[in-house]
């Protein structure tokens, strides 16, 4: 498969999830999410920069929030659907992140954070949303 060119869809991004990555899975009826980073800048300011702030890139994480539907018997969903209780170290597991283009961002050990499940209007589809957290690093493996 060769890297596209030009803009895309955004139901290109794919994700898997799992208890380690020779046990990823899809994630059935997902249907958007959102990325944020956290960046800590350590900032000061030196007597011979007249007074202008010096700073420097010192902290990562990576923050994806995914929202779709509830989809009892699928292993992605109800892997994700299965950390709602958990705590510690249980509610880690490894989530896989393939861009458009082919890079594969690897989470080992994520934090799962389950904010929605199977609630809702009596007429609605059951949600599940949640939030996949670094924890650590991540292992990025551009396209080729």
């Amino acid at each position: 498969m060769s890297k596209p060119d030009g803009v895309f869809p955004v139901y290109e991004n794919q994700f898997k999830v799992g208890e380690a990555k020779g046990s990823v899975n899809p994630i059935a009826d997902m249907e958007s999410f959102s990325v944020s980073f956290d960046n800590g800048v350590e900032e000061w300011t030196p007597m011979n920069t007249e007074g202008w702030i010096r700073r420097l890139m010192t902290a990562k994480g990576i923050t994806v929030s995914v929202s779709g539907k509830r989809n009892i018997g699928d292993t992605g969903n109800d892997y994700i659907a299965g950390k709602w209780a958990a705590n510690g170290r249980d509610a880690e597991g490894y989530f896989e992140w393939t861009f458009p283009d082919g890079t594969v961002v690897a989470f080992e050990n994520a934090v799962i954070n389950v904010t929605a499940c199977n609630a809702g209007d009596s007429t609605n589809v059951g949600p599940l949303e949640f939030d996949v957290m670094s924890n650590g690093k991540p292992t990025i493996t551009p396209a080729v």
